[in-house]
């Protein structure tokens, strides 16, 4: 099963902004790439709703090569387990820029 739980969008500057959509309706989100990483397992973006950190995000690379973004996303409200989401192309969506947030069950 795939679920789409919200939309970003991915600006100049690397970050991304956007909402993730919850039963108690969306909740303005935004992730800040960290700079330089001391460590591969270091996160490569925080992620944040209303100044509070909810998150992580890691670049990685697909079977094919493509590059995408997986974030792991958990605050109390949202219950007692990390969500994990991987950003993808958004479904009839003609803007490069905008990814749905694909939950991954794995």
């Amino acid at each position: 099963m795939t679920a789409t739980l919200g939309y970003v969008t991915k600006h100049e500057n690397g970050s991304f902004s956007g909402e993730l959509l919850t039963f108690d309706g969306p909740r303005a989100i935004a992730a800040t790439p960290v700079g330089p990483k001391r460590s591969p397992a270091h996160p490569d973006y925080r992620l944040t709703h209303r100044g509070v950190e909810v998150g992580a995000g890691w670049n990685n690379t697909n079977q094919e090569g493509r590059p995408y973004v997986s974030f792991n996303i958990a605050h109390p409200e949202l219950g007692p387990r990390a969500f994990k989401v991987n950003l993808g192309r958004a479904p009839d969506q003609d803007d490069d820029s905008v990814y749905a947030m694909i939950w991954n069950e794995g």
